[in-house]
């Protein structure tokens, strides 16, 4: 059996939005950091549930952001001969452990606020309407910051998803307010932290899916092995293609070991070069190929 002893690695140079990201990290979590501390303090004068709850959930936010800013500049840690591949996994584990984060946030959510169903009290509506207001600014803009490179990172998705619902979920509560205000109906704040509790599991639900995943080893979302083998298949000189797995290293970057078969050997270095930039293509920038030859029995059949 023949081998490539060639791991192909890509060193890449700083990429600019790397830069971007550890600037939008750090103004996120100072503008939450912030507000989590306006709305604790106006919560508690007023006791309204929807406040303290979204307020809450805005410090799990900031946990989350300090987090996955920690899983980002780990990513960037150099390998080492104990971690070959640095400290990449980090940004899957923390992206797994985010997602925790985010589901023991709602059960207290959802505790708390069946809590003030059973027991209500009298709220100012006028003060959870101007305070979640500015929680919608604040979470909207941070949300904004994270934009671009959310579809990047599942941390930065992440950090996306949890701002992006914290804003709707504050829109949610400038509405309580309004009510409150208008009718007297305080039935209306714990109800508000029940939807609260409803839209932060259906951001987290995806989040957590593919965090599961990758930790795992499982395929990485939008890669499909049929499609990855019928693409290095069709590479020229390339017979057959089987033993392929395909795992996360990071959030962002995918590996792959697969057994190739080839007619002869003596194009090796051009076939080999063909199919590292097709799965190049397909988001696969680590590739460890072994080659054999239709004569040559696989010893690895069972894998």
């Amino acid at each position: 059996m023949t081998h490539a002893p060639h791991h192909h690695h890509h060193h890449h140079v700083a990429d600019p939005s790397v830069a971007s990201l550890n600037r939008s990290f750090r103004a996120g979590i100072a503008l939450n950091v912030a507000f989590v501390v306006v709305e604790f303090a106006v919560g508690i004068w007023y006791g309204s549930m929807g406040l303290l709850s979204d307020a809450g959930h805005n410090l799990s936010d900031v946990a989350s952001l300090l987090l996955a800013l920690l899983a980002f500049r780990l990513a960037q840690a150099p390998a080492t001969p104990r971690y070959t591949y640095g400290y990449k996994k980090s940004t899957v584990l923390i992206s797994l452990l985010n997602s925790m984060i985010l589901l023991v946030a709602v059960g207290v959510i959802v505790a708390e606020s069946v809590g003030r169903l059973l027991h209500p009290a009298p709220i100012e509506g006028g003060a959870i309407a101007w305070t979640a207001g500015i929680g919608v600014a604040v979470n909207g803009f941070t949300a904004w910051l994270f934009m671009k490179e959310k579809d990047r990172d599942l941390n930065v998705r992440g950090a996306y998803l949890h701002m992006a619902a914290d804003a709707l979920v504050s829109i949610g509560v400038v509405v309580s307010g309004l009510v409150i205000s208008w009718t007297g109906w305080t039935l209306i704040d714990p109800i508000v932290g029940l939807a609260v509790a409803c839209v932060i599991v259906a951001s987290v639900w995806s989040l957590t899916r593919d965090s599961l995943r990758l930790s795992l080893d499982g395929v990485p979302a939008g890669i499909d092995l049929a499609e990855i083998e019928g693409a290095m298949c069709r590479v020229e000189g390339v017979e057959a293609v089987h033993h392929i797995h395909v795992w996360a290293i990071s959030t962002t970057e995918n590996a792959l070991t697969a057994h190739v078969v080839v007619p002869t050997t003596e194009r090796l270095g051009e076939v080999k070069a063909a199919l590292k930039t097709t799965l190049a293509g397909a988001g696969i920038r680590h590739a460890t190929l072994e080659f054999e030859t239709p004569a040559e029995h696989c010893a690895d059949l069972r894998d």
